[in-house]
């Protein structure tokens, strides 16, 4: 869906696409999402921190909009925020995670300049997950640091993909 006519952020804002797609520099960008083991991972990540949201003093969410920058919108497949910053329709600051789940489509540089763009906002917690091959990456410092366990640090916050994943195959197996 990537359009070359420009739109502007007022209007992106107020208007719904299905599925929601990005906003960078006045064009629309698509977002892989829609297939089954892109879902179940998603899902499986929001219900991971939902069972830990009041020990962590944490909240998840998916596909939240946003504001990296000016003139860009992004939205991270899953992120999570202290229960410290104020709710945002449209985020303007920093949440604590910001995790992408790859899809089949997605390409190495279209996920660092995602991830670029969250480094750069302030999101010190940037991480992706593949459904296919059950690996994790920290990208919180810039570089693809491959993880079993994904953690924030000095604090109890985590995301244990060996867990996740036994979870998703035992659920999948029924």
């Amino acid at each position: 869906m990537a359009t070359t006519a420009l739109i502007s952020l007022e209007t992106y804002l107020t208007t719904s696409y299905e599925p929601d797609c990005d906003y960078v520099d006045g064009v629309l960008e698509d977002r892989n999402v829609g297939d089954y083991d892109h879902n179940m991972v998603q899902r499986a990540i929001l219900i991971w921190f939902y069972l830990h949201e009041k020990a962590w003093r944490i909240r998840a969410i998916q596909e939240q909009r946003t504001k990296v920058a000016s003139t860009r919108v992004r939205i991270p497949d899953v992120c999570v925020f202290s229960r410290d910053v104020s709710v945002e329709q449209v985020f303007t600051k920093p949440q604590l995670i910001a995790i992408e789940v790859l899809s089949p489509e997605d390409r190495h540089l279209r996920i660092e300049a995602r991830m670029s763009n969250f480094r750069d906002f302030g999101v010190p917690n940037l991480w992706v997950v593949d459904p296919e091959t059950h690996l994790g990456w920290d990208l919180s410092d810039g570089n693809w640091v491959r993880k079993e366990r994904l953690e924030v640090a000095n604090s109890p916050i985590y995301l244990s993909l060996t867990e996740l994943f036994a979870k998703i195959d035992e659920d999948n197996a029924d």
